[in-house]
């Protein structure tokens, strides 16, 4: 088949790869395509149903080369409180809710937050990558903040680092419990666990007797909450973080 032929195979809308590509929802992006923010071979797009061959044409949105949709799709989001970790709900608001009506529907949270937990969650479609992130076998490393009714001790910290019973057959797995501050009634603490039971993070400390009265995750493994990422708010995985969370 001749590269011409090819190319007239394989093309697309512009707006439906830039969409599908992630730059926003075909509502948006054609809004985009409009302003003359969008260069087609370093020319300005004619409109959005402009056709381009994703394999042979450079298409750049404000400057930045935009490229074919992933086999996956990785978004990191800061979970406000409030919201649900599930696809869909009938009686409250989800994680899926923050985010634009992308082409893809078959995204799902890894893991649960609980509603009243904010920060890092990962939402994907890659379940595979999904089972590994969450496999007991894999002892990934999960970093909360939190800020505890009580004083927070070595004692606990040595009681939280040997397994602490939380009501189930066996102790939780040895954690990682820093004390970054006390004021006589409040403690702040960096929990780090491996395991992702229902509510553990409040049922260690309830084990020790502190209550948990304000719960926000801030890594995964090695993928960490962006500082300049507002709460509420998601981005795509760069790079360098789709390549750590392989890794994993």
């Amino acid at each position: 088949m001749s590269k011409s032929k090819k190319s007239e195979k394989t093309q697309v809308r512009l707006d439906r790869f830039l969409a599908d590509a992630g730059a926003g929802t075909r509502s948006e992006v054609k809004k985009m395509i409009q302003k003359g923010r969008v260069l087609v071979n370093d020319q300005p797009a004619s409109g959005p149903e402009q056709k381009i061959s994703p394999d042979l044409d450079r298409v750049l949105l404000d400057g930045k080369e935009q490229t074919e949709a992933p086999d996956f799709l990785y978004y990191i989001l800061n979970k406000p409180a409030g919201y649900i970790s599930a696809t869909e709900d009938s009686k409250d608001k989800t994680v899926m809710d923050l985010l634009p009506k992308i082409a893809r529907r078959n995204l799902f949270p890894v893991g649960r937050l609980d509603k009243d937990t904010e920060g890092l969650l990962l939402i994907t479609d890659d379940g595979a990558l999904a089972h590994e992130l969450l496999s007991p076998a894999k002892h990934v490393d999960k970093t909360y903040y939190a800020k505890v009714k009580g004083v927070v001790t070595k004692e606990d910290q040595e009681a939280v680092k040997n397994g602490v019973d939380i009501g189930e057959a066996k102790l939780t797995m040895p954690a990682k419990l820093e004390i970054l501050n006390t004021d006589g009634e409040y403690s702040e603490i960096l929990l780090t666990i491996r395991e992702g039971k229902f509510h553990q993070v409040k049922r260690m400390m309830e084990a020790v007797g502190k209550t948990v009265v304000y719960l926000k995750r801030l890594s995964m493994g090695g993928l960490v909450l962006p500082e300049d990422l507002p709460i509420g708010q998601w981005r795509m995985l760069t790079t360098e973080e789709r390549k750590i969370i392989k890794r994993l």
